[in-house]
């Protein structure tokens, strides 16, 4: 086994995607087998056999949205270097940290991540998602799975402490409002104040949401903090995307915004990604080609994509500090 010097080992949960054109049906069955995504009466007797029909349906039309990108994800090679400049960050605050990467339906998978670091023998193990607002569907799931690879493993010293959430974090709010500004000063100044903002989501079935999953009262705080700190005096709309399946999801969508601003002769739209810390295909073909073709379909002249926040210095300090108070507290305890 390989002693960790520092003692400290940071997991960043993602959620993964595929890395070549074949890995898209074995990342979506992955996908719709987890109990955290389907989750009826007696799933358990059929998930699996639900998964792989699901998968092999859409996995031709997903491969060919992979394909518009690059033929790959990019949320890995992304994720590496996010865990990279935490490492560096955290060093420069005298925490010598190893920084892993747990993706949750596609590698480097959990179980691996987990064995891993069970090597190390860290004294502090710091699980900290890259999903800025808590939803079951996301940190719940990503946690679960931690949970489950532990117990397999049967190994006391991979106790863990979980940084559940960060959706109001200082730090992230300025990172986005710093983001917000750089993709509005693409425009000449006259142009912008044509600009309508439209904060687009993640979704989720409104099912979660009478369940009491809190994920959408997150997302509503951070665009309410985003607008009260830049104070960009524009126009804005929060929205919500990537709809699966015929039940009732968050409302209204990002394509019934786009048509009632078309509708009311907006000219100028600029998609703030607001759930999303990294590129995938959310962002880099449903909004910035699947929803920038149909809005300058309708006749929206201007559509523009933030870009994602990746390594900007404000979000990094935002991870450090998140991580730095958890050992605080950690310490605090003992």
């Amino acid at each position: 086994m390989t002693q960790n010097p520092s003692n400290t080992a940071v997991v960043l949960f993602q959620l993964g995607g595929p890395d070549s054109l074949d890995a898209v049906e074995p990342f979506l069955y992955n996908l719709f087998r987890d109990p955290d995504i389907i989750d009826l009466p007696g799933a358990f007797l059929f998930r699996r056999l639900l998964a792989r029909m699901i998968s092999s349906r859409r996995a031709p039309k997903v491969q060919e949205l992979y394909k518009r990108i690059g033929g790959r994800s990019p949320i890995l090679k992304q994720t590496r270097l996010q865990a990279e400049r935490l490492k560096d960050s955290l060093a420069r605050h005298n925490v010598r940290a190893s920084v892993h990467i747990a993706m949750r339906y596609w590698h480097p998978m959990t179980a691996a991540t987990a064995k891993e670091i069970a090597g190390e023998q860290p004294k502090s193990i710091v699980l900290l998602p890259l999903y800025p607002h808590f939803s079951k569907t996301t940190t719940g799931s990503s946690l679960n799975e931690w949970n489950r690879a532990v117990k397999k493993l049967q190994c006391e010293n991979l106790h863990a402490v979980l940084i559940e959430h960060y959706f109001d974090h200082p730090l992230y709010v300025e990172a986005l409002v710093e983001h917000i500004t750089r993709a509005l000063h693409r425009l000449p100044e006259p142009e912008r104040e044509k600009i309508h903002l439209v904060f687009s989501a993640h979704g989720t079935p409104m099912k979660l949401v009478k369940d009491g999953d809190p994920y959408s009262h997150h997302i509503r705080k951070t665009y309410e903090l985003v607008i009260e700190k830049g104070n960009f005096g524009l126009e804005h709309t929060l929205c919500f995307q990537s709809k699966v399946g015929p039940q009732q999801w968050l409302k209204p969508s990002l394509v019934e915004t786009i048509e009632r601003l078309a509708s009311e002769k907006t000219s100028h739209v600029l998609v703030i990604p607001i759930a999303f810390v990294s590129d995938h295909i959310e962002t880099l073909s449903e909004i910035n080609m699947e929803a920038k073709a149909y809005a300058k379909k309708l006749g929206i002249r201007y559509f523009d994509m933030m870009p994602a926040l990746l390594m900007n210095e404000k979000f990094v300090a935002c991870l450090t500090d998140l991580v730095l108070q958890k050992l605080k507290t950690k310490e605090l305890k003992k």
